[in-house]
């Protein structure tokens, strides 16, 4: 097992090493001069020279990568040109905003989709079954940004169930809650169609396996092979799947923070993309993508200590 979690963690390395790399490559190279977006359009040549210099702009690609790793290596993201303050305060002043969301969104997403999808399973081919069915395939059809658009309009504006805007009063876990429901919501309701459907199909697979049936003719009770034996196998799909849906849910939290003006790290990448404020951009970048590889990394590590097997492949 430390064998195949130290594969893993080099592996998780290489990926954000790559990722970032490819990323700083083509923000830097596309059309646009930031420093007439950050100094203005009455900034003089000479300024804007030694603005470029001082962002270390005027190197080659190479050299700007090998920068911008060494620095970080150092424990330095750089400066918010913007606002003049450390890009890691910018960052992880937004990061807790974005994880509440994601955990929030995972956490109700994943509970409703196994019950839903193993109740599926349980009552195959019956009217529920259908009906489970159909409801899945229709929150999967659903953009999350249209399910942010309504739900804010239905549940917000028409009806003044949940609040619009903002994260909440800073200190009261009720309002923050309370402000989670509706961008959670939104970001979260297609997972629960993905995880019922991948339940339900490996439920079926796991019912028919020979253990199964061994505990069904010894005359164990139907819901202990069902929801005790055959569920806790049949989730190791849906394990894996949510590790990589954490990326699905940082970019589908994008739109969600934008819509209901929620702070994180969504609407500060897109406020720094359009500022073309190139350190909080990468920061923001290297931040949300190591977050999205330690998730893959450690549902990789679940389910190989579940499932021995995994550990070969």
């Amino acid at each position: 097992m430390l064998q195949y979690a130290f594969q893993r963690v080099l592996l998780a390395l290489a990926i954000i090493f790559v990722a970032i790399s490819a990323l700083y490559t083509i923000m830097i190279t596309l059309p646009g001069d930031p420093t007439t977006i950050l100094l203005g359009p009455r900034a003089t040549p000479e300024l804007r020279a030694a603005f470029r210099a001082n962002m270390g702009l005027d190197d080659p690609v190479l050299v700007q990568i090998v920068n911008f790793w060494g620095r970080i290596l150092g424990g330095d993201m750089g400066t918010d040109y913007n606002r003049n303050r450390p890009v890691a305060e910018a960052v992880f002043n937004a990061l807790p905003h974005t994880m509440a969301l994601v955990f929030c969104a995972i956490f109700w997403s994943a509970a409703l989709g196994i019950m839903l999808g193993a109740f599926s399973a349980d009552n195959r081919n019956s009217w529920l079954d259908r009906i489970s069915g159909i409801l899945s395939v229709g929150f999967i059809a659903a953009p999350s940004f249209v399910v942010a658009l309504y739900s804010l309009l239905l549940f917000g504006v028409i009806l003044r169930w949940f609040p619009t805007i903002g994260a909440g009063e800073s200190g009261d876990l009720g309002s923050r809650l309370f402000h989670l429901a509706l961008p959670s919501f939104a970001i979260g309701l297609a997972w629960v169609g993905y995880i019922a459907r991948i339940v339900r199909a490996a439920m079926l697979e796991t019912l028919g396996e020979n253990y199964i049936r061994t505990a069904r003719a010894f005359g164990l009770p139907r819901r202990m092979v069902i929801y005790q034996y055959a569920l806790r196998v049949a989730i190791l799909p849906a394990v894996q799947v949510l590790g990589v849906g954490i990326g699905g849910m940082l970019s589908s939290a994008v739109f969600a923070e934008i819509v209901f003006s929620r702070p994180g790290i969504g609407s500060l990448i897109y406020e720094s993309v359009s500022g073309r404020n190139y350190p909080v951009v990468m920061g923001a970048m290297l931040v949300a993508i190591g977050f999205f590889v330690t998730c893959a990394l450690i549902a990789d590590l679940v389910n190989a200590a579940l499932d021995p097997r995994q550990r070969v492949t």
